[in-house]
């Protein structure tokens, strides 16, 4: 199944590419756009869709063709199901996709069963509001709950104890997936993607003690803030935007469901970090004696 995003791949070039290809090699071909919403009325009608949920029960790997977000919104949808995906960047940093728009023609060999597959850990999180679950997510990378103008001060607990509390920005809880994401940008540790670890970073904290938690990952996580009043905060589920109110409370645990990655490079998670963020620690290579 192939699952393009027509906002990142202009003119669908790169998903009539590899339509052609693996259809050259024998294989069935479903496409199911994604995040393409305001250009039905403009596709290609040589190019028959079907809906993502028909698309998922027929296919054994989806391939998205777009950016990192393409394939954080999608993972919602695939987890549990046991189709794993593979997706090609089309957009800039493509730290989650698997191959480069100018890989596209590796994809004969993924259809032809060519791929490993690796689970990554996903989380379960649920909104609180007045006794009540308003809002709930499966996020690939993080929940970040955070101010959109003023200090506020947060406190973060796990299996109802205090773990850290500050004033300052926000706090972003992310899974291992996560942690070369926004988690990293304000902070907190890398940690291996195949890991199974709930990170909890601060943001912008006014507390020097205030530091970044890796807590095992069955730990009941839960957030909320203090005396936040009128200030404006926000609940952002791997970007997707939700109102904190005051008296809010945000419960995170692991999810029992996880998502398949298919995986095709020889590059190590290493190299792949260095070479995405362009901070290569060995002038000579990136392989240690």
């Amino acid at each position: 199944m192939l699952c393009p995003n027509a906002h990142r791949d202009l003119g669908l070039a790169a998903t009539r590419c590899a339509m052609e290809l693996l259809r050259s090699r024998g294989h069935q071909v479903l496409i199911s756009p994604f995040l393409s919403d305001g250009l039905e009325d403009t596709w290609p009608a040589d190019l028959p869709t079907v809906s993502l949920e028909e698309g998922i029960a027929r296919s054994r790997l989806a391939v998205t063709l777009g950016g990192d977000g393409t394939i954080l919104q999608i993972s919602r949808y695939l987890a549990g199901t046991g189709v794993p995906v593979l997706g090609v960047n089309m957009g800039h940093m493509g730290f989650l996709a698997e191959l480069e728009r100018m890989e596209i023609e590796r994809l004969a060999e993924v259809a032809d069963g060519d791929f490993t597959v690796l689970p990554r850990m996903m989380l379960d999180v649920e909104l609180w509001r007045d006794g009540k679950v308003v809002y709930s997510a499966r996020p690939l990378n993080e929940a970040v709950v955070r101010s959109l103008v003023s200090v506020v001060r947060f406190c973060a607990f796990g299996d109802g104890r205090e773990i850290t509390a500050f004033s300052g920005d926000g706090i972003i809880i992310s899974t291992p997936t996560g942690s070369t994401a926004y988690s990293m940008a304000a902070g907190g540790p890398i940690v291996e993607p195949e890991a199974e670890c709930i990170i909890l970073t601060p943001i912008c904290a006014f507390r020097l003690a205030a530091r970044s938690f890796v807590l095992t990952a069955d730990r009941h996580v839960s957030i909320r803030s203090v005396d936040q009043g009128s200030k404006e905060v926000m609940l952002s589920i791997d970007g997707e935007p939700v109102p904190f109110l005051e008296g809010d409370e945000l419960r995170v645990r692991r999810s029992k469901e996880t998502l398949l990655m298919a995986r095709v490079s020889d590059s190590s998670f290493y190299d792949i970090v260095y070479d995405k963020l362009n901070d290569k620690m060995y002038t000579g290579g990136t392989t240690a004696p």
